[in-house]
């Protein structure tokens, strides 16, 4: 005997298996965002200590070394290992061959802008979203840098930044826009782009 499903019956397994792919979907977006942030705090403590390190032993102008040659090489052998794409990016660039972001990322650093307004913290501060692109589909991540006290060395006030330093980044990168940063201000974001398989 044939059975016929009626058109409410049909309706509920429709509206199932949308929850069932929606939660899904949003299980995936928090195990992503997960590892992401893993891997984004580890790439800021792993700078952080290299930054230090340098500062400590050869003084602030070794510090500019470690931002423009070991911190592009951190970030591509995270991209390596992991097959993301792994970059810190900044509305006011340092370099602007590299950290010059993308549509999506002005769009966050944007929104990061905005929570900072409204009191929220930067250390816990990130946004992530499943997109989809011209050429693919795309996980994406960004977790907000804030500026700390020892970064005002190469970042803060023209004024206040030693000599040396001031003239090593005059030779260095003479398009520069990364000062007269506050500490607590917005310095950019770690941005991690995750390609996903085809639908």
């Amino acid at each position: 005997m044939k059975r016929t499903i009626s058109i409410q019956g049909k309706a509920l397994i429709l509206t199932l298996a949308l929850s069932a792919t929606t939660s899904a979907i949003a299980d995936n977006v928090e195990q992503r965002t997960q590892a992401a942030m893993e891997v984004a705090q580890s790439f800021m403590m792993q700078l952080g200590k290299t930054m230090k390190g340098a500062m400590q032993k050869d003084g602030p102008v070794a510090a500019i070394n470690v931002c423009s040659e070991q911190a592009p090489k951190m970030t591509a052998d995270i991209s390596r290992n992991q097959g993301w794409k792994v970059t810190r990016v900044s509305t006011r660039v340092r370099n602007p061959m590299i950290g010059m972001p993308d549509i999506w990322e002005q769009k966050v650093l944007a929104q990061f802008q905005a929570r900072l307004d409204q009191g929220e913290s930067l250390k816990t501060m990130s946004f992530s979203e499943m997109v989809t692109e011209p050429n693919g589909r795309y996980f994406r991540f960004a977790k907000a840098i804030g500026v700390k006290p020892q970064c005002l060395t190469c970042h803060g006030s023209k004024n206040d930044i030693p000599s040396a330093v001031k003239q090593k980044l005059q030779q260095q990168y003479p398009f520069d826009r990364a000062t007269d940063y506050r500490t607590g201000d917005l310095r950019g974001a770690v941005s991690i782009k995750q390609p996903l398989p085809s639908m």
